[in-house]
């Protein structure tokens, strides 16, 4: 049992470390080079990551700055809506239902 533990520890920081490597507001990108569309879903989805590790640092947001505009926008919203409003869908349904 302390193996499993274990291991899901390793794989679970692994992860987290692979994660913050793609952080908004880490300075990789430029006005010549903004952030588009995608990574705008890919901020979204990490964004309770970036929202964490910005307590610590002060460079990292939970959004890019430096973006190209209404796509990035799009993207990041469409990804933190399915992301925290899809568990929504996931929640078991209370059955307190009363006969009348």
């Amino acid at each position: 049992m302390r193996k499993k533990i274990f291991i899901l520890s390793i794989i679970t920081v692994s992860i987290l470390l692979t994660l913050t490597g793609c952080v908004p507001g880490d300075g990789s990108y430029t006005s010549s080079n903004p952030a588009g569309f995608f990574w705008g879903i890919w901020h979204g989805w990490i964004s309770p990551i970036s929202l964490i590790i910005g307590l610590v640092s002060k460079n990292i947001r939970i959004y890019e700055v430096i973006n190209s505009g209404w796509w990035y926008d799009f993207g990041f919203y469409i990804a933190v809506i399915s992301g925290f409003g899809g568990l929504s869908l996931f929640r078991k349904k209370s059955s307190n239902k009363r006969d009348n």
